[in-house]
């Protein structure tokens, strides 16, 4: 019996290569009891869209209880969770090591994977998620040039719609022919030296993942992130040989794939890592997967904790050398008021509201932080059948930012920025912290 006492809550294994993990009684079972506990609860409502869908069920039942909710209609509730996180990291109290033991993401993820093994997840959404492959199509020369003009269409944007089920006003991404790596290509595989200072826990050489999303659609956050680590005397090397971190076909289901990318990758971390160098990478949900998510899949896997403690999330680097005083912190101009969305991916990790923290050192600048869900979260804001509810996630979010009218605006996660800039449509571009924090530099 552990409620009641002063023991801090922790994320317990996903237990996915047992049998009993891919049973769907068995599922339903779990399912049964942890949404009767949600029920009993019901803190999370306002979080994402799973939680009202359960309540509205069990509150529309015979019963008005969960055991009067049609077992086939749990699905429902899966389908509108994105794994944010957000739930077990910031509101319940149930997770371990109370004895209820409620860990609904990891239920959620389970549902999603037996679904998956069951064959019922979509074409569109297997597409969506192969980023590798889908990202490196759209970004060829030729391909790109007619992807981004389709974007701008309205008749092709209701096409899309109608048959490939990506909403036709959804925020999508620029694809760029000249990728990161094509514009940066004599800085792969050999670091710009510089005057290296190790600090308590940072090597001061960074190996910088890249990721699918920054080399194919946000290439100048990327080189912005470059500059700013230079800037601050980081040594860096650009990492292109790793593959997608794994994170769409996680939160998809498809555990194989994720093992299959786990794989490819881990060599080419392990090695920038055994060559003394820290690993970063511009997207907090790539952080999370190798920084917690993987962990948790593979808990006795020592290369992927070797792996966990050597990644960083880009402010929380620079935090950690400004507490070593090797930061730089000489700042040619002011931010002025910043509107700065804390993306959700970053704020489970856990370890603090550091992008807020360095911005703040940037003189006569005011930073106005947003901890709550943008709504965008992976591909829920492009799919048909939900665009609509993230926009209503991400109203409260865009109505605070108009409402503090700022200098700029912005999250560490770019797609998060592109939602909001989305929902406002008049208040100019999203900026990254990063990029804000290149322009307080002044290079």
């Amino acid at each position: 019996m552990k409620e009641g006492n002063l023991q801090a809550p922790e994320r317990q294994p996903l237990e996915w290569q047992t049998d009993e993990f891919y049973n769907r009684d068995a599922l339903n079972t779990e399912l049964e009891r942890v949404f009767d506990i949600c029920h009993g609860c019901r803190r999370c409502v306002s979080l994402c869209e799973s939680f009202p869908t359960l309540f509205d069920l069990v509150d529309e039942s015979e019963t008005l209880e969960v055991d009067g909710v049609d077992k086939t209609d749990y699905p429902k509730v899966v389908e509108e969770c994105f794994l944010c996180d957000l739930c077990a990291e910031t509101k319940c109290p149930y997770l371990p090591p109370h004895e209820w033991a409620v860990d609904f993401p990891h239920l959620m993820l389970r549902a999603k994977a037996v679904g998956f093994k069951e064959k019922k997840s979509k074409w569109r959404d297997r597409i969506l998620t192969s980023t590798d492959a889908l990202f490196k199509t759209l970004s060829l020369p030729l391909v790109s040039g007619a992807a981004n003009a389709a974007v701008n269409s309205k008749s092709l944007r209701k096409l899309a719609d109608k048959t490939l089920g990506v909403h036709e006003h959804a925020p999508v991404p620029v694809f760029h022919s000249k990728t990161l790596v094509k514009r940066a290509r004599k800085d792969v595989g050999s670091a710009i030296r510089s005057t290296v200072k190790a600090g308590k826990g940072t090597t001061g050489k960074v190996a910088l993942f890249i990721t699918c999303y920054g080399n194919h659609n946000e290439p100048r956050l990327v080189e912005d992130l470059v500059a700013v680590l230079r800037h601050n005397q980081v040594e860096v090397e650009l990492l292109a040989d790793a593959r997608c971190c794994g994170m769409p076909k996680l939160e998809l289901g498809d555990l194989d794939r994720v093992v299959q990318q786990k794989d490819a990758n881990l060599p080419v971390f392990l090695n920038a890592i055994n060559s003394g160098f820290d690993i970063i990478a511009p997207i907090p949900s790539c952080v999370l997967m190798y920084k917690q998510e993987l962990p948790l899949m593979f808990p006795d896997d020592t290369d992927v904790k070797k792996l966990s403690t050597a990644f960083f999330d880009p402010f929380e680097y620079l935090m950690l050398r400004y507490k070593d005083d090797l930061a730089n912190i000489s700042f040619r101009q002011s931010l002025g008021k910043v509107a700065y969305h804390a993306a959700c991916h970053q704020r489970v990790q856990n370890f603090g509201a550091k992008t807020r923290a360095f911005l703040a050192l940037v003189p006569d600048t005011e930073v106005v932080s947003i901890e709550r869900c943008s709504g965008h979260d992976g591909t829920y804001a492009v799919k048909s059948e939900t665009y609509d509810k993230a926009m209503k996630i991400a109203r409260p979010v865009v109505n605070r930012v108009r409402k503090i009218e700022p200098d700029t605006f912005g999250s560490d996660c770019p797609m998060a920025g592109r939602m909001i800039e989305h929902g406002l449509k008049d208040l100019g571009e999203a900026q990254h912290p990063i990029s804000m924090l290149k322009k307080a530099y002044g290079i």
